[in-house]
């Protein structure tokens, strides 16, 4: 099996990013179970943070990524859903897996399926076999975050020592819905026996959800327990002060764009406070938020005009990224929005959402994905907004033309879909693939 071999392998499976269809979204657990125990239950090996929420959890990983590897250890990251090569969903130090290793792993999986009674998806296999690398390679921890809800995740046939939960909010209701209550209730399905609660959502009406659980460890709630208290705008980035139930760090500079990312910040530090069982000391906390990266979280890729990049994907994320866009580049003369949507999105929403209804220009196109929402659709809800709109056959076409357009003195923000996000990338960065 050569590279090209082992990708045809996993795309020859039923792929719940693609099709939404109710085969896909299965609630069950035990063919990633049995693939697994043949596996030689590799999660086993090694302890494991485990991360949900609706939005922030990628960018959590990183951060938490980030201190655990500053501290010292070995650390195996698994997320999910990748911008450009699936190499990135399996990272150990932050440094995405070589070709030849996931060759070599993906190789061992395939052998073990034939054994398998039924047939897994495309992400129980690539659970398994991030969890069987991390095992070859003998990590020290792993940080691995959930692809949908919590409870049904292949990911949750691991036993947590932490488990985080970033937010709630409503995305995916068709899976994990309809509610609120629902999807936290899906999402607290991560918390096992003994397992410590580190919580980020502060919704009263949804908290007591994740404090009825039996057996956990201990919760710990943001704004309670731990948080961020100062949050500024500072040049390339935030300046925070952190609290956690152990220690104060002050003046920590992180280099990503959004307010919210301060919250982000505050639960992965109280995630490694409560795997430690102790503070960390302030020069690693400092030094690892430093050296924080987060490709496609409000990404900066080209200035004169300013090009942006953001995969928000549902009304809360695009709320949070037009909020911090007008916060972090306030003196900005104009907006060009490329957008593309997938199919569940409600197209009116999500542009009033990123404020299109501000921008000089809506350029619209398709995910590359089977499950892309037609352009014109998207165009018709910003037409009806009174936005002036133009629809590309392709991502790349989109950017092309967006940069075209935009004086230099304006924005060019790129977002709708990880899909979009890891496309236009592609174009404008090149094949490089960003590091955890």
């Amino acid at each position: 099996m050569d590279l090209a071999g082992a990708l045809a392998y996993l795309a020859d499976h039923v792929n719940l990013e693609t099709d939404p269809s109710p085969a896909a979204a299965e609630r069950r657990l035990d063919r990633i179970r049995a693939l697994v125990e043949l596996a030689g239950d590799p999660q086993s090996s090694y302890p494991v943070l485990h991360i949900t929420g609706t939005n922030g959890k990628g960018s959590t990983a990183r951060m938490l990524t980030a201190l655990l590897v500053e501290q010292g250890l070995s650390v195996g990251t698994y997320t999910s859903p990748h911008l450009q090569r699936v190499n990135e969903r399996l990272a150990w130090n932050g440094a995405p897996i070589a070709d030849d290793q996931l060759v070599e792993v993906v190789q061992a999986v395939a052998a073990l399926e034939t054994l398998l009674d039924g047939r897994p998806t495309h992400f129980e296999l690539l659970t398994a076999i991030a969890l069987r690398w991390f095992a070859d390679i003998a990590v020290d921890v792993a940080v691995i975050e959930v692809g949908l809800g919590g409870r049904w995740d292949a990911t949750n046939i691991v036993e947590a020592d932490v488990a985080v939960v970033t937010n709630v909010s409503l995305d995916h209701i068709e899976t994990i819905g309809p509610d609120l209550s629902d999807i936290a209730t899906e999402k607290a399905g991560i918390v096992k026996a003994g397992t410590t609660l580190v919580l980020g959502e502060t919704d009263p009406a949804l908290t007591p959800i994740f404090h009825g659980i039996a057996g956990s460890k201990a919760v710990w709630e943001r704004d309670v327990d731990f948080g961020c208290s100062e949050n500024e705008l500072a040049h390339g980035g935030r300046l925070l002060d952190l609290w956690t139930p152990g220690a104060k760090y002050q003046e920590i500079l992180m280099p990503v764009h959004g307010e919210f990312q301060g919250d982000n910040a505050a639960t992965a530090l109280a995630a490694a406070e409560a795997f430690f069982e102790a503070p960390l000391d302030a020069a690693v906390v400092a030094d690892a938020f430093a050296g924080v990266r987060l490709p496609g979280r409000l990404e900066v890729v080209a200035r004169s005009p300013l090009c942006v990049l953001d995969g928000a994907h549902n009304p809360a994320g695009a709320r949070a990224a037009s909020a911090a866009l007008s916060e972090t580049f306030a003196g900005i003369a104009g907006r060009i929005l490329v957008v593309g949507l997938l199919s569940g999105r409600e197209p009116t929403e999500m542009l009033e959402a990123l404020g299109a209804g501000n921008c000089r220009l809506v350029v619209t196109c398709p995910p590359p994905s089977p499950r892309a929402q037609p352009p014109e659709v998207v165009a018709a809800a910003a037409a009806d907004m009174g936005v002036d709109t133009e629809i590309a056959d392709s991502v790349p076409e989109a950017v092309a033309l967006a940069l075209s357009l935009a004086t230099p003195e304006e924005m060019v923000l790129v977002t709708g879909s990880l899909y979009v996000v890891g496309a236009a990338r592609a174009a404008l960065v090149g094949d490089g693939l960003p590091a955890v």
